[in-house]
């Protein structure tokens, strides 16, 4: 079934609306979806290599959107929704969310987890919606779901449009270390620029 689906989204990178479809797909995939919208962003790219920033923006535009609805159905409707979703990625026991991070070193840790999610496989569905469970800070929240999913589909669209076809076999095998190594950094950064700024506004 899964495969199935998979190869469905990947036909519709043919689609004549299928810019639109990227957008809606990559922001279904912050909350919901299972299918990442790289899918769509390599066959995408290829087709129109001239086009790989606008294509990149698409992706980043609705996976934040989608992150930001997500974080709202676990601040809101966690029990009613946010639970539910998270059953279907075979995750039963919400209990150990009830711990809500406090400490600057908690917000780190999470901000972290979360930049990992935002850049790699892990599903960044279930650290959107905790986001919004655990209430962490919306405003960090926003830029480290900016950061990391744009760095992501800005390399992938990128590399695609610059390098061709080739660079397909490359993504799939040294993504995710890069990406790993590269969310963690920008994750870093992210968080000293805002406690700069919170103590430049205090």
């Amino acid at each position: 079934m899964f495969k199935e689906l998979f190869n469905k989204i990947i036909k519709l990178a043919g689609h004549k609306n299928s810019k639109r479809i990227l957008g809606f797909i990559s922001f279904i995939e912050s909350f919901i979806f299972p299918i990442p919208p790289d899918v769509l962003i390599i066959p995408m790219t290829i087709a129109d290599r001239q086009r790989w920033i606008k294509i990149a923006v698409i992706a980043t535009t609705g996976s934040v959107l989608g992150a930001c609805l997500g974080y709202f159905i676990g601040y809101v409707f966690f029990n009613e929704i946010g639970v539910k979703i998270f059953e279907l990625y075979g995750v039963d026991n919400t209990s150990f969310l009830k711990d809500k991070i406090s400490s600057d070193g908690g917000v780190f840790a999470w901000a972290t987890l979360l930049a990992i999610a935002g850049f790699t496989p892990i599903p960044f569905k279930l650290l959107t919606i905790t986001s919004g469970f655990v209430q962490f800070n919306i405003v960090y929240f926003i830029i480290v779901s900016l950061l990391t999913r744009g760095s992501r589909f800005f390399i992938i669209a990128f590399l695609v449009g610059n390098f061709g076809p080739a660079m397909k076999t490359i993504i799939e095998k040294k993504l995710l270390k890069v990406s790993i190594i590269i969310s963690i950094i920008l994750t870093v950064f992210a968080f000293f620029i805002y406690k700069f700024l919170e103590n430049f506004m205090q």
